[in-house]
């Protein structure tokens, strides 16, 4: 059993999924730290100053200067601010992916096959038509 694990294992697929998984992980922060440091302090400048991961939807009834103050206190919270900050990271993460597979696609693109070669019995039966078709003419 242990050598079918160490030979599942040692496959190629395998290895190349988990060098996936890692670099997604770090990948991971640095889109968090883009959306999260670069795009949306502009984008709150933009809407008067509001921290766009602040925006949430209080259902304890108790108001609440903050979502962090709303956490503290227990309360329970729609946070539509954190979620569209995650479709935001992933919309950068998917266009990444795209632009990165779409560059490996190209420089892996393999050359279009050669035509198929004409057998001796197709040149003999094409040259013989048109011998034909020129008596007829």
């Amino acid at each position: 059993m242990f050598q079918e694990f160490r030979a599942f294992i040692a496959r190629g697929n395998v290895i190349d999924l988990a060098v996936g998984i890692i670099i997604g992980a770090a990948f991971t922060s640095i889109v968090d730290s883009l959306v999260k440091d670069i795009i949306m302090p502009p984008i709150g400048v933009v809407l008067g100053g509001i921290d766009f991961s602040d925006f949430y939807i209080n259902l304890s009834g108790t108001p609440y200067p903050s979502l962090a103050a709303a956490k503290e206190a227990g309360a329970a919270t729609i946070n539509y601010g954190v979620f569209i900050n995650a479709c935001i990271k992933f919309l950068i993460v998917a266009f990444a992916v795209f632009i990165l597979v779409k560059q490996v696609n190209r420089i892996h693109k393999k050359p279009p096959p050669p035509p198929p070669s004409i057998s001796a019995e197709v040149k003999l039966l094409t040259e013989i038509r048109d011998l034909m078709k020129a008596r007829t003419d």
